[in-house]
C-alpha cells in the first residue's frame, strides 16, 4: 500500500444502539454510550465494500451530547407468546469518522484487483452519493445517513470536556477471511474520549479475545458469479438491439 487512502464522513440518524451484549441476557438491549469499532466498521462496508480490502477505522468524533431514551418493544416470539422487551436507544446522533482501507492478503486470488486509486475514487463517490446499501447505526430500525465531511471541522458537543473513559467494551470481530483463522473472535477494550476524539487500537493490538466458534472463510470463486455470465449476456444482446434500431 502505497497511500494512506483516507477517507472521512460523517454519519448521523435519529436513533442508535450498539448494543452491549452483557444487557441482552432476558431479551432486553442496551446501548453503549459510543459506536464500536465494528459498528462504524460495518456502516462503510455499507457504502463500499469488496474482499479485496479490509476497512481499518482510525478515529470517531463524538458530535452531540450523548441521550438515551427507552422504549417497549414486542419482539417476535414464535412460541406465541405475548413478550415486551425494553430497548435503550441513543437518541439524535451524530459522527465524524475517519478510516482507510488495507489489502485483504488472505485473498490471493484477488491480487489482481488492488488498484489504490480505483478503489479509493469509488469509496469516496460511495460516500457522496450516501452508499451502496442501506446504511444502519447498530441495527436495522436505526436508519442513518452518511455524507462527507471534513474531519474535525465543526463544533462538537465535547470538545472542551477533557477525558471520559466508558470501561471495557466490545472492539470487534476477527473473521476467518481477514485473519487467515479458521475462528471467529471477538475483541474487547478499554475506549477514552479525549475532547469528543476517541482514537482506536487496530485489530491486532486489542490484547483482550475471546474464541467465540470455528469458522471457515468465504470462498469467492465461480459460483458467487454464476448468473453474471447470462446477465452479462443479455447486456450485450441489448445493447446490439438498441444499435440496430
Amino acid at each position: 500500500m502505497e497511500k494512506s487512502n483516507i477517507v472521512e464522513f460523517k454519519v448521523s440518524g435519529r436513533y442508535a444502539l450498539f448494543s452491549d451484549p452483557i444487557n441482552r441476557i432476558g431479551g432486553e438491549k442496551f446501548s453503549y454510550q459510543v459506536p464500536t469499532y465494528q459498528a462504524l466498521k460495518g456502516i462503510l462496508e455499507s457504502v463500499y465494500w469488496k474482499p479485496t480490502l479490509i476497512w481499518v477505522m482510525d478515529e470517531v468524533r463524538i458530535m452531540n451530547l450523548i441521550k438515551t431514551q427507552s422504549q417497549g418493544i414486542r419482539p417476535v416470539d414464535f412460541n406465541g407468546g405475548n413478550t415486551l422487551s425494553i430497548y435503550t436507544y441513543l437518541v439524535n446522533v451524530e459522527y465524524q469518522v475517519r478510516a482507510h482501507f488495507e489489502w485483504n492478503y488472505h485473498r490471493p486470488n484477488l491480487a489482481k484487483d488492488r488498484n489504490e486509486n480505483k478503489h479509493y475514487l469509488i469509496a469516496k463517490r460511495m460516500i457522496k452519493a450516501g452508499g451502496r446499501r442501506d446504511v444502519f447505526l447498530g441495527t436495522r430500525e436505526c436508519q442513518a445517513y452518511v455524507e462527507p465531511c471534513t474531519f474535525g471541522e465543526g463544533t462538537g458537543a465535547y470538545d472542551d470536556y477533557g477525558d471520559l473513559s466508558f470501561g471495557l467494551m466490545f472492539h470487534g470481530f476477527d473473521y476467518p477471511d481477514e485473519m487467515g483463522k479458521d475462528k471467529l473472535i471477538a475483541r474487547l477494550w478499554y475506549p477514552e474520549m479525549k475532547n469528543g476524539y476517541i482514537k482506536f487500537l487496530k485489530p491486532e493490538e486489542c490484547t483482550i479475545k475471546r474464541e467465540l466458534a470455528a469458522m471457515k472463510p468465504k470462498l469467492f470463486n465461480e459460483m458467487n458469479f454464476s448468473g453474471l455470465k447470462e446477465f452479462a449476456k443479455e447486456g450485450e444482446a441489448i445493447e446490439l438491439d438498441s444499435k440496430t434500431l
